[in-house]
């Protein structure tokens, strides 16, 4: 670490202003959770280093009636403060993934040495020279979260964005509609997220003709998700035959066990 960037990396915790107004991501429930259930491990040393992993395809050539899909992958250091963590110097591109296509659920096969990488910076972690207390330590990383769309988290997380099951907070209690003129399928549960007193829940002539009393859905949790692997079936990699249906619906939209 230069003496410039290594005094920013402790101001998460030695600069930052506490006031209960959300400015960083260090001022969310996610990274205050992280900090109480490693306090005594990772959060004890500011410098070690939360990335968020950033991905999406895009086209280089920016000509629309040319078909190229590109997808950098990003890691972007949160330690710094707001005014540098999003500025460009200080992302990390680890790799860019070429085209003609979109690498899809195989996108897994390029991440590979990259998670591997991850892994061992948190479990053993990389000595490391601080230029401000001019001595050596040892810095972890850690992966707090991706930034992508919807489709890029289907790819990245395996359940696919696509279909009845769309969504992955509603997961299996997504509430589909097939439009058989639109030849589609629309989404009409949003009315479930509303405070039970809300108007619109007993508004039936602006939505589908009926009142809604049920509550929001449950996200899953991590012992739910792999529950859900226990039986899943992981696809080959590569240019293989296309799965099986899944009329069952046992493995709801699962496509992958994700690499994450």
């Amino acid at each position: 670490m230069t003496e410039a960037t290594s005094s920013y990396m402790r101001w998460h915790k030695d600069d930052r202003v506490d006031d209960g107004i959300m400015r960083h991501p260090a001022d969310s429930l996610a990274w205050k959770h992280f900090d109480n259930i490693y306090s005594k491990g990772f959060s004890s040393d500011a410098r070690n280093v939360r990335l968020g992993l950033a991905s999406d395809g895009f086209n280089p050539y920016g000509i629309m009636n040319v078909s190229y899909s590109c997808w950098p992958v990003i890691l972007i250091p949160y330690n710094l403060p707001p005014w540098l963590c999003l500025k460009q110097p200080y992302w990390l591109m680890s790799m860019i993934i070429p085209g003609k296509k979109s690498p899809g659920n195989n996108i897994d096969v390029y991440l590979q040495p990259l998670i591997d990488e991850l892994k061992d910076l948190w479990y053993v972690g990389a000595d490391t020279y601080d230029a401000t207390t001019k001595k050596n330590f040892q810095m972890h990383a850690a992966l707090m979260w991706t930034i992508n769309d919807f489709p890029a988290y289907a790819m990245l997380f395996g359940w696919s964005t696509k279909g009845k099951l769309a969504c992955p907070y509603c997961h299996m209690h997504t509430d589909h509609l097939w439009l058989k003129y639109g030849r589609k399928y629309c989404y009409m549960g949003h009315r479930r997220f509303l405070c039970r007193d809300h108007k619109w829940r007993r508004n039936k002539s602006c939505f589908n003709n009926e009142t809604e009393n049920r509550d929001a859905p449950v996200p899953l949790s991590g012992n739910d998700v792999v529950q859900q692997h226990a039986s899943f079936e992981q696809e080959t990699f590569g240019k293989t035959r296309k799965r099986k249906r899944d009329d069952d619906n046992k493995w709801h939209n699962w496509r992958k066990k994700s690499i994450f």
